[in-house]
């Protein structure tokens, strides 16, 4: 089935006010109707818990993330999506033209034709010895002044808490071809559609039930040098930072984490590895030295001859 990834993220939050400060600070721009977009187009829907246009909460925990919608190719992968998943569960055919149904562990799941934009934006640039490809006279800046806001380029991936995730995982691989790329062993697995070669967008975490739901999301940004711009604007906006900066081992990913008020983190990332059908899945203990490659941690800005930063 060619589902290329999550194209929109539908939240149902107690403080609508709050949560679109804050995804619109994180970089997001607005579109109306509490929808904010990537470059792309993909998106995140902010309505209030109670807004009668959302899907009826299936969870009984904190979870605010009421809905995911997968874009696909075009309208064969939606009939084939609803033949499929028809077969044992209710498929809805909304008035938009897309699907909705519930996967085997209880998170809503929409598919629509994907209505992503081509971004037609250079990524960052690196000259090292034996490979300068950033031309002479060329200076490298994220930004082009303080306060500048580098913009998410398109929806990578969400992160679910799963208790049964031996179940869930069943549910992404045999019925919607979804497959996975790498595994921490004894927590979950790392899984691609078939409509993408990026390592992930869909990582599932083994936890109790009361804690099932949304863990985190992420977009793409530019580079490292945008990622860390980014984050650093939003952590001096007053938002907690989480975990990061840093890179990940499994996908390479930089990210950077934060709290949000949307009752999940959310994370900037850049430069995710790519694979295909041919690259065999690595398997490895969840410990913290398999989780990172390096972690910094956020400090204020500083000069030379100053203070020294102040941890935060």
């Amino acid at each position: 089935m060619n589902i290329i990834g999550p194209d929109e993220l539908i939240f149902g939050v107690t403080d609508a006010a709050a949560a679109e400060q804050f995804i619109a600070d994180y970089g997001l721009l607005p579109r109306g109707q509490g929808r904010f977009e990537a470059l792309d187009g993909t998106a995140v829907i902010i309505k209030a818990a109670d807004d009668p246009s959302l899907p009826p909460k299936t969870l009984d925990t904190a979870n605010m993330l009421r809905k995911t919608v997968y874009g696909v190719a075009d309208e064969e992968a939606l009939r084939a999506i609803a033949e499929e998943l028809g077969r044992d569960r209710e498929v809805k055919h909304l008035p938009d033209g897309s699907l909705e149904c519930i996967d085997d562990v209880g998170f809503v799941l929409g598919f629509k034709v994907s209505g992503r934009r081509p971004v037609n934006l250079p990524a960052e640039r690196v000259n090292a010895p034996g490979d300068l490809n950033r031309p002479v006279n060329t200076p490298i800046s994220p930004s082009s002044g303080p306060g500048e806001q580098p913009r998410p380029r398109t929806l990578s991936h969400v992160v679910y808490f799963v208790p049964d995730v031996e179940r869930a995982e069943a549910f992404y691989t045999h019925r919607l071809g979804f497959r996975v790329s790498d595994r921490f062993i004894g927590m979950g697995p790392f899984l691609r559609p078939a409509g993408t070669i990026e390592h992930h967008t869909l990582f599932m975490i083994k936890t109790p039930p009361h804690m099932q739901g949304c863990e985190h999301f992420t977009f793409h940004m530019g580079g490292p040098g945008e990622l860390l711009t980014a984050g650093w604007n939003l952590a001096h906006k007053g938002y907690q930072s989480y975990w990061g900066p840093g890179r990940h081992r499994f996908g390479s990913n930089w990210f950077w984490y934060f709290n949000s008020p949307l009752g999940c983190h959310i994370e900037y990332d850049a430069d995710m590895d790519l694979h295909d059908d041919q690259w065999v899945p690595r398997e490895v203990p969840a410990e913290t030295d398999m989780s990172q490659i390096f972690l910094f941690d956020w400090r204020e800005k500083w000069a030379p001859g100053g203070p020294p930063p102040k941890a935060e």
